[in-house]
């Protein structure tokens, strides 16, 4: 009988070989039309999400301005494979500002490229990286909750998820969302060791 974790993994494992393995600049093949243009207005939805949530309760106005502090480094010589805790923070939108508590990601390769699952919490994403630069990766994925079935990346806007993923240091870096499809305006996945 197979765990939680194992069901879950074969279950990302499947949706992630249904992505193909993508060269350089051919993500624009994969991307939606919706996705490219989250990403392509980041800055000025990031820009309101955190002008509401600086409005937020103090001590996690703090947590986020620690987050953002943290200046962005190459993903040069960096291994994202393996055990990350993580954590959801969200920006704007129904509530000014949200910071839930650490859960459990894992980030394998195939050899095509990164992979990302979320392995705990009711809140879930499973997807894989493309280079953007040598400070930013894209992420494209897909949204669940923990224990319904994965839909495969592309099958719509309440499931697809696109984001920037920023390296911050030796054993921490984050993905923001921009307009996600629920709840807020922006959200930032940060991940430690």
């Amino acid at each position: 009988m197979r765990t939680l974790p194992s069901l879950a993994a074969a279950t990302a494992l499947a949706l992630l070989c249904a992505l193909p393995a993508l060269a350089t600049g051919e993500i624009v093949n994969l991307i939606t039309k919706a996705d490219q243009k989250r990403l392509d207005d980041y800055g000025p939805t990031r820009v309101t999400a955190l002008a509401e949530a600086r409005k937020g309760e103090p001590a996690d106005v703090a947590v986020l301005d620690a987050i953002l502090a943290k200046r962005m480094i190459s993903f040069q010589d960096f291994d994202m494979t393996g055990n990350w805790q993580c954590r959801t923070i969200k920006a704007g939108g129904l509530a000014e500002l949200v910071v839930y508590g650490w859960f459990k990601c894992r980030v394998t390769d195939n050899g095509a490229g990164w992979m990302l699952e979320k392995l705990t919490g009711s809140q879930r994403t499973a997807g894989r990286f493309f280079d953007d630069g040598d400070k930013r990766l894209i992420y494209l994925g897909s949204g669940f909750i923990a224990g319904e079935r994965i839909k495969p990346y592309g099958n719509g806007p309440d499931t697809d998820q696109a984001g920037y993923a920023f390296r911050t240091g030796p054993k921490e870096w984050r993905i923001e969302f921009p307009a996600p499809y629920y709840e807020s305006k922006l959200d930032i996945l940060e991940f430690k060791r």
